[in-house]
């Protein structure tokens, strides 16, 4: 196999941390985690600064369960949230000074990996002539020439803050279009936390159980039809039955975990909503500019009517758009009449680091990203078999369900033993290797990772999974 020796002993006696090196000179996990703590207690008294511990019991008092995000929590896997203090390529380092090698890279945008040089430049270029106008600028339309180059379906776009944003007015669109008001979407799919979508969504809904109907008026939970996700039938029936504005997918779902369209399923929707006169709208927050040069639909040849797109384009700050036909866009204000606006859209900041990002993603980019992701996936799998596993993944995305049987919709990612992928994670933190806290997220590969940190992560893998293997007893 590809990254990890093979013949690997039930009992586990080679400990590694992140980086490769031992645990102890004895090899002991207890002596281990004593060192790790003296160390950690060392670099924080010589900082002089508050640890993970003490910066939590601040944060609960001013922010809600003391984050600005539900999964930043980390309560699905057992543990108070670690802060992060900065970041570097393919790695990040805690408030205790701890560092981890990196697959979360912020939830997707990080594809170059953190604090890159040319990013960093051209945010500081862009600071230096001003941070915000609320008036139009240059870039943002270099910013919108170069999606419109890459992404077969679009010839406009409008830009938002948010994913959240975008998907908002991709919704309002679609019903103005058609003139019609049902939306249609996948159980367990994110398309951001607006009332219409809410609905079974994946992502951080599904990590903290949190049912998605409190606050959001009946009129919107009833306009919102949610059927299961590589379901031809289910789709077929909905819009059938219903007078249908819209179809939202994720054309590689990713908010349960990564699960892929079945063969033939995309180029299904395409046709049932065209039949149905209602809208295809792909959101790729998550797959847009990663698992190919045009996203998801360039990779599958199908063409949407309309795309969100968020992370990348906005290279690490936050920022995110809708795009389609010129046609459809422009049914926007202030040409058309569907109003839609945003004081900080297009923020030069913003699109400054979008544009340094984008500009680096050739095609040599993401054949490399298609050899570190293959290389993982490989190791992985290997690692699957051996404990009753499945791994899942699309170009620069990979998830490992716990779970024996493959992940074909969100009731199967449900199905996981989301205890035992709640132990495998602790253990692979205390080896020093940085994961998404929650069994319904993926994994995401960047341009900074190489073929010796996935080798690293192989190893504390093989170790990890071994050790917290309900089925092996290990000494």
């Amino acid at each position: 196999m590809s990254g990890l020796s093979r013949g690997a002993p039930d009992k586990v006696t080679i400990k590694v941390r992140g980086d490769g090196s031992p645990l102890a000179e004895t090899g002991s996990e207890v002596e281990y985690r004593e060192e790790e703590k003296a160390k950690a207690a060392a670099a924080q008294a010589a900082a002089g600064r508050a640890g993970n511990e003490e910066l939590f019991e601040r944060a609960r008092r001013v922010l809600p369960g003391g984050v600005n995000s539900p999964v930043r929590a980390m309560g699905q896997v057992g543990i108070d949230p670690v802060f992060i203090e900065s970041a570097r390529g393919a790695e990040v380092l805690d408030r205790q000074g701890r560092r981890y090698l990196d697959w979360v890279s912020s939830w997707g945008p990080m594809i170059l990996g953190h604090a890159d040089p040319e990013v960093l430049a051209a945010i500081e270029e862009a600071a230096g002539r001003g941070t915000s106008f609320g008036a139009a600028t240059e870039l943002e339309v270099e910013l919108a020439e170069e999606v419109a180059e890459r992404m077969p379906s679009v010839e406009m776009i409008r830009m938002t803050s948010s994913g959240t944003e975008a998907a908002m007015t991709a919704a309002r669109l679609a019903r103005a279009a058609t003139g019609r008001e049902v939306l249609v979407k996948f159980a367990g799919a994110y398309h951001g936390h607006s009332d219409g979508l809410l609905a079974e969504a994946g992502s951080g809904v599904a990590t903290h159980g949190i049912p998605s109907g409190p606050g959001i008026p009946e009129a919107q939970a009833a306009g919102t039809v949610v059927i299961p996700w590589n379901d031809r039938e289910a789709v077929a029936e909905a819009l059938e039955k219903h007078k249908v504005a819209a179809l939202f997918a994720e054309p590689v779902a990713a908010n349960m975990g990564v699960v892929p369209p079945e063969e033939g399923y995309l180029e299904f929707l395409r046709q049932a909503t065209a039949r149905a006169g209602a809208m295809l709208v792909f959101d790729e927050v998550i797959t847009g500019f990663r698992v190919a040069r045009g996203g998801a639909q360039e990779l599958f040849g199908i063409v949407p009517d309309l795309t969100v797109m968020g992370k990348i384009i906005g290279g690490g700050l936050p920022a995110a758009a809708v795009g389609g036909s010129r046609e459809l866009m422009e049914r926007l204000a202030p040409t058309g009449d569907v109003y839609q606006a945003g004081t900080l859209s297009g923020n030069p900041l913003a699109v400054s680091a979008g544009l340094a990002t984008l500009r680096r993603l050739d095609d040599q980019a993401y054949s490399r990203l298609g050899v570190l992701t293959d290389r993982l996936v490989t190791g992985l799998k290997d690692l699957a078999d051996e404990h009753g596993l499945t791994v899942a993944s699309a170009p620069g995305l990979v998830t490992l369900f716990f779970s024996a049987l493959p992940v074909k919709d969100f009731e199967d990612a449900k199905a996981t033993d989301r205890e035992r992928h709640a132990a495998f994670y602790r253990a692979m933190l205390e080896r020093g290797i940085w994961l998404p806290p929650s069994q319904f997220e993926a994994c995401f590969v960047s341009l900074a990772h190489d073929e010796i940190m996935i080798d690293r992560t192989l190893m504390a893998a093989a170790e990890a999974l071994a050790a917290t293997d309900p089925r092996r007893a290990v000494v």
